[in-house]
C-alpha cells in the first residue's frame, strides 16, 4: 500500500454510507481510478466542493485493496461558466459520461486525458456547443474509428450523400441510404474535425447546423458504446 499523487478529472461520484462518496477520477498517470472521499458529504468537509463533476484537480490518494482513499484535493479548474446553465452543464456531463463508458479502470491513455481536459477548458472559454461534437469525433479517432464522410461507405459515390450510420462505416448516398439524414453542411463540419482542423470547424460552422451536429454526435457515440446516454436529454 502506498500514497500517490496525480492530476485528474472528476467523472462522477456516488454515495457510500452516510457521509462518504466514491469518486470516479480520470487521472493523467493511471487512467480511471475509483477512490473513497471520506466525510465529503458533511457540511464541514474540507474538500467536498472541490470534487464536483467536471473539475480538474490535483489529488493525493492512498492505495487500497479494492478502492483507493482520497486524502488531499486541490482544484485546478472549476468550470464556473458551464455550471451556471443547465444546458451547458448537460453537455459537459455528456462528455464525462462518454469517457467513463469507453475507458477501463487502471488503463492509462494520455491522449484521452488531453482530449477531455482540452474540451473542458475550450468549452469553458466560449460555451460553444460544437466543442462537444468535435470532442466526440476526436474520441472516435482515438478509439481507432474513422467513419467516411466524403464518399458513400457502401458504393464509394461522392454525390448525393444524404445519411449517416456509424455501424455501416459512415455516410451513404441516396441510393444506398442507411441511418439518419445528414446535411452537406454537417458532413463538411465533421470532415474538418476528422482532418485535424478542429479550430476551423469551431469558427466557421453555421449556427443553423449546431443542433443537427449534436444529434449526429450523440448518434455516433451511442452506436459506439452500444447503449443510450443518460445525459443527453437536457439539450437534445
Amino acid at each position: 500500500m502506498a500514497t500517490y499523487s496525480d492530476q485528474a478529472i472528476v467523472l462522477r461520484s456516488y454515495k457510500l454510507g452516510e457521509a462518504d462518496r466514491i469518486v470516479v477520477l480520470y487521472t493523467q498517470g493511471r487512467g480511471k481510478v475509483r477512490g473513497v472521499a471520506k466525510g465529503v458529504r458533511r457540511t464541514k468537509s474540507k474538500f467536498g466542493a472541490r470534487l464536483e463533476n467536471g473539475s480538474i484537480v490535483k489529488v493525493q490518494l492512498y492505495e487500497g485493496k479494492n478502492l483507493d482513499t482520497v486524502t488531499q484535493v486541490e482544484r485546478v479548474f472549476a468550470g464556473l461558466e458551464f455550471r451556471a446553465d443547465l444546458q451547458h452543464y448537460a453537455r459537459v456531463a455528456m462528455m464525462l459520461e462518454v469517457v467513463d463508458k469507453v475507458t477501463e479502470d487502471g488503463v492509462r491513455d494520455a491522449a484521452m486525458y488531453r482530449l477531455l481536459t482540452g474540451a473542458l477548458q475550450e468549452f469553458e472559454k466560449n460555451l460553444n456547443p460544437l466543442v462537444v461534437t468535435a470532442f466526440i469525433a476526436k474520441l472516435l479517432l482515438n478509439e481507432g474509428i474513422a467513419p467516411r464522410v466524403d464518399a458513400c461507405s457502401v458504393c464509394g459515390s461522392t454525390e448525393n450523400l444524404v445519411a449517416f450510420q456509424l455501424s455501416e462505416g459512415g455516410v451513404s448516398c441516396k441510393n444506398c441510404r442507411r441511418g439518419q439524414s445528414v446535411s452537406p453542411e454537417a458532413l463538411a463540419a465533421l470532415g474538418t474535425v476528422f482532418n485535424g482542423q478542429v479550430r476551423e470547424m469551431l469558427d466557421t460552422t453555421p449556427d443553423d447546423v449546431v443542433f443537427e451536429l449534436e444529434a449526429l454526435a450523440t448518434h455516433m457515440v451511442e452506436q459506439h458504446i452500444d447503449s443510450p446516454l443518460k445525459t443527453k436529454a437536457a439539450f437534445t
